[in-house]
């Protein structure tokens, strides 16, 4: 257990760099696997999830070396197709492995994925989309085992745009004879980063943004060099936190159009939102007004990792928020806690009415999932008094140094393994 005391009234003040993306990095780190080759990986987040990956690589008997940010894999030496429960058990995104072991071996068996607790998150598309491909695909003892003599090219068809099966899809095309063509694809800016490092791999892919994405061959490079983007929700969670503390903050290294639906909602608020190259500053030195009603949806809508991020720097705005949950089922965990501290709020099913109260004290709260943790460090960071949030380490899953970051810009937060 991990715990973080956090102590309210203290404006942010100052600028920082944003971390590389989780969700960029965890399909860079599985499809590292393809070539058998060395691949060099810049920017990449010292993060819980990370390590979890790094070790699923040493599992299947990849060669892994980190140095500071840079991680170099060489899958020269894959041995294994087995993902055990004990590694799989540590993060939901461990099933984006399933494509790429199948690719590179002809065969795959994972045990079923954990992570946190958002509501169900089947894995149905993912075997879909396998399927797709020509693999024979079962689930036996909790575990997905997938087999194949050889991919082929054809019609991936997803019914929902996930963006791991789009992931997963992606890159067991790469091992495809023929074409694939992936209709209801994802759009996020994630997916567009790891068409760039696949055709940097070797592959011949095209349409990573929009709603199809065409793969028709692959020559595996030798050597890749590969520099991980900057994390959106961790840009997310900087501007929401300096709004619901007060102060100006200049986040750099991001880009703005990933978190323009962030940006335009706390605008919208009357925070003082602006973008720059490669830059994003927030000034917020009084009261915020309501959000109206907030919708999470697929990129470009409003992200559900921001959801819980942004009911946070809403606890005190003048007025009624309400958000629609469109994603998860489970997603407003956070709600319960942060009506200890005194905020208003009701939930039913995927709706959460969020009154705006003058203000909040500080409290002791349970972080049961990783934004939902973040948040509660952010409503801590707008109250009066201690608030100390008990947490089974969700937060260091999605956050490097985030307590570090945050004392940088003037707050007062202790982080204690």
């Amino acid at each position: 257990m991990s715990i973080w005391r956090v102590q309210g009234g203290y404006p942010l003040e100052g600028s920082l760099t944003i971390q590389g993306a989780k969700n960029a990095v965890l399909p860079v780190l599985a499809a590292t696997i393809l070539t058998g080759s060395r691949t060099e990986l810049t920017n990449v987040p010292d993060l819980r999830d990370v390590e979890a990956s790094l070790n699923v690589l040493r599992r299947l008997g990849c060669t892994v070396q980190r140095q500071d940010d840079v991680v170099t894999v060489d899958s020269g030496g894959l041995t294994d197709f087995y993902i055990p429960r004990e590694l799989t058990g540590q993060m939901r995104s461990s099933v984006i492995f399933l494509g790429a072991v199948l690719a590179r071996c002809g065969q795959a068996r994972i045990a079923m994925p954990g992570g946190c607790e958002l509501g169900p998150r089947p894995v149905d598309l993912h075997l879909a989309a396998m399927r797709a491909l020509g693999a024979e695909v079962s689930t036996e003892n909790g575990e997905i085992v997938c087999r194949a003599d050889g991919l082929t090219g054809g019609a991936v068809e997803l019914a929902l745009p996930s963006v791991g099966a789009t992931e997963n899809a992606m890159i067991a095309a790469c091992a495809a004879r023929g074409t694939t063509v992936i209709t209801g694809a994802a759009r996020e800016p994630e997916i567009v980063e790891l068409q760039g490092f696949l055709r940097a791999l070797g592959a011949e892919m095209e349409g990573a943004g929009s709603s199809v994405i065409t793969v028709r061959g692959f020559s595996p490079a030798e050597r890749v060099g590969w520099r991980v983007m900057p994390d959106r929700i961790a840009a997310a969670t900087m501007l929401c936190a300096c709004a619901s503390a007060g102060g100006q903050v200049e986040l750099r290294g991001v880009d703005p159009d990933h978190i323009q639906s962030v940006s335009d909602v706390l605008a919208a608020m009357g925070a003082d939102v602006r973008a720059g190259t490669r830059r994003v500053s927030i000034r917020c030195d009084g009261r915020l007004r309501a959000g109206g009603t907030i919708v999470t949806g697929p990129y470009p809508g409003f992200p559900t990792d921001a959801q819980p991020l942004m009911m946070a720097a809403s606890l005190k705005a003048d007025g009624t928020t309400v958000f629609v949950e469109n994603i998860f089922s489970c997603r407003y965990r956070q709600a319960a806690q942060m009506v200890r501290m005194g905020a208003d709020i009701d939930v039913s099913g995927r709706r959460a009415v969020v009154r705006g109260v003058a203000r909040l004290h500080g409290a002791e709260v349970l972080a049961e999932d990783l934004r939902g943790g973040a948040a509660l460090i952010i409503a801590g960071l707008g109250a009066e008094g201690q608030t100390v949030i008990m947490d089974r380490g969700h937060v260091a899953r999605g956050y490097e140094g985030l307590d570090r970051a945050l004392t940088a810009l003037g707050a007062q937060i202790e982080f204690v393994k």
